[in-house]
């Protein structure tokens, strides 16, 4: 997505308006409510020119046609109103309805986007794109609806009104009109820019401030925090410099337009005290004149303003569409797992996350349905590697890799996925209570189900002492449970789903030696009869694995089972004893 083009302006207000298309009759019912606002905004000036008429002098009152226009005044008054509510509502209901409708459909395009589009790109951008883009883009669209409609009809109606007074008057005004249109034009058109380089400097500042957050007992650890604030200051500079050049270019076009319309006013003052003067208008007449002079500026410069905010909100509009944009992943539904066995091969498979530094070349690997594959090797050596591509969340460059005969390329992913069960090293639990975080991978088990997972994986214990048990709300972040823990709920959830393949990625790495132990033992009765691929840093925790794979840069250097490894004095024994020692 980082790479991708930037979408033109033009392309942005055409997605904006096909989102629109769905909102036909709730548009239909904002206009007509803005036209009748408009109207019964415009009668005012006309009955304030005749309330002035019916004052013909001291003592010489017309009450009775006075209290007649104040009547109308009234009714038109609470008209207004009525009209401005009804056509507020439909606008705040379409605007946020489309936000929230954009908002769901970058969510979801992040649930089927490739793992290495999200990867390479900062998490937090992501956020500010859904969060704080959508809110400045529904910011801009409200204003939109509700200043924009009522602007231009404000201005058609006051030509017509003014029209009726004083066509040489009106003359004047329409004439002068382009040169603040001109004026708006001119600054509005340098603004986009700019608010684009604004959002993209938010999404950078977001982004970084995410990363620190998140891992602020590192950065404490390190000594950090000095270095974190001169950066962060660097960004925040940035992103202020930015947001002024965009703020001061766009705020010039509110007083460029109010000063055109000024001298458009103070012209229709002089030319209608003239006309006055030789009798062409009333003094009521003039009266309304001016006030409507006064109306047919206004909205220049509200729209002046709205076009300023529209300008910030497609540009951020183009920061969600990107994503919305972004290519899904290539699924396929030419065959589903059933009554799977677990025989999977890897067959001349290769692999690279940067095309110019090759990692995994011609791998070959045969796993019999029940067998347990512990993966060993130096960091960045490619065990990661072999699960992420075991589990389709990157595909293979070369080769293929199979289960029970068929290519895992042919198979739905959610079915291939739904097949395996994962304890990853770096734990996840979702926000809500421990019962919704077990129940997350078997919706369908029993109360009793659940209880003996968590018995069975030693969280049973600890789950009892929180102050509701199971139903204790947690956060995934939670700083009540420790790291060691939330790895016990993370095995819990996965004894209670026991699918017919499992990937453990470190999954004993945070938990104490007497408890991890009494965890293998576990472990073993789960992993009977069920193809199990181990990758582990503690040699010891794998003695008794069926195949045991040495990695190192991406190739298997050496393959067999503990005993054949040690006596073949290689690269796995070398590793094995140099561990021994250090636990002697």
């Amino acid at each position: 997505m980082s790479t991708k083009k930037e979408i033109k302006q033009s392309e942005v207000l055409k997605r904006v308006f096909s989102e629109l298309k769905g909102y036909r009759m709730q548009i239909v019912l904002s206009l007509l409510c803005a036209v009748l606002t408009v109207i019964f905004t415009l009668l005012i000036p006309v009955l304030t020119g005749k309330a002035i008429d019916c004052m013909l002098g001291q003592g010489a009152i017309q009450w009775n046609e006075l209290l007649m226009v104040l009547e109308k005044m009234i009714v038109v008054i609470v008209g207004t109103f009525f009209f401005q509510w009804v056509m507020n509502r439909i606008n705040n209901y379409i605007t946020y309805d489309i936000t929230k409708n954009m908002r769901q459909k970058a969510f979801n395009k992040m649930l089927v986007m490739p793992i290495k589009n999200i990867d390479a790109h900062s998490h937090g951008d992501y956020m500010s794109r859904i969060a704080t883009d959508a809110d400045v883009f529904s910011d801009g669209l409200l204003m939109g609806f509700t200043q924009l409609f009522t602007g231009v009809l404000t201005i058609i109606g006051t030509i017509f009104f003014m029209v009726r007074v004083s066509l040489p008057i009106a003359l004047v005004v329409i004439v002068l009109t382009p040169v603040s249109l001109l004026v708006a034009k001119f600054v509005a058109g340098r603004t986009y820019t700019m608010f684009q380089l604004q959002a993209k400097h938010r999404g950078e500042q977001t982004a970084y401030a995410d990363e620190m957050i998140e891992n602020q007992a590192i950065v404490s650890a390190f000594s950090y925090n000095e270095t974190a604030k001169k950066e962060f200051d660097v960004l925040n500079e940035r992103l202020a410099d930015s947001s002024f050049q965009a703020t001061f270019y766009s705020s010039l076009t509110n007083p460029s337009t109010r000063f055109v319309n000024s001298l458009i006013y103070s012209g229709v003052g002089v030319a209608g005290a003239l006309l006055a003067i030789a009798g062409g208008i009333t003094v009521g007449g003039l009266t309304s004149f001016l006030g409507y002079a006064s109306q047919y500026a206004k909205p220049f410069n509200e729209i002046s303003g709205v076009v300023t905010e529209l300008q910030n909100a497609i540009a951020c509009a183009a920061r969600i569409f990107e994503i919305i944009d972004a290519p899904e992943v290539e699924e396929s539904d030419a065959q589903h797992l059933d009554e799977v066995k677990g025989r999977i091969v890897f067959e001349d498979v290769a692999f690279s996350y940067d095309p110019a530094k090759p990692l995994i070349e011609h791998l070959n690997l045969s796993v019999e349905p029940g067998q347990r594959i512990a993966i060993v090797g130096p960091t960045g050596s490619g065990k990661t590697t072999l699960i992420n591509l075991l589990m389709r969340f990157y595909e293979t460059t070369q080769g293929s890799i199979t289960v029970d005969g068929v290519d895992i390329r042919c198979i739905p992913r959610a079915n291939l996925r739904e097949n395996f069960g994962m304890v990853l090293q770096e734990t996840w639990l979702k926000e809500g209570t421990i019962r919704e975080n077990l129940m997350f991978a078997n919706p369908n088990a029993t109360e009793e189900q659940m209880i003996q997972a968590a018995k069975i994986s030693h969280a049973h214990e600890f789950i009892k002492r929180l102050p509701k048990g199971y139903d204790t709300y947690i956060k995934g972040d939670d700083g009540n449970l420790s790291q060691g823990e939330k790895q016990l709920l993370c095995i819990a959830r996965l004894m209670l789903a026991l699918p017919p393949m499992l990937i453990l990625d470190e999954a004993t790495s945070s938990i104490d030696t007497r408890t991890e132990m009494k965890i293998q033992e576990a472990f073993q009765k789960m992993m009977e009869g069920r193809t199990t691929f181990v990758v582990a840093h503690r040699l010891s925790t794998i003695r008794e694995a069926d195949v045991i794979l040495y990695m190192q840069d991406g190739k298997v250097l050496e393959q067999g089972n503990h005993k054949e490894l040690l006596q073949k004095n290689g690269y796995y024994a070398k590793l094995y004893r140099s561990q021994f020692i250090c636990d002697k």
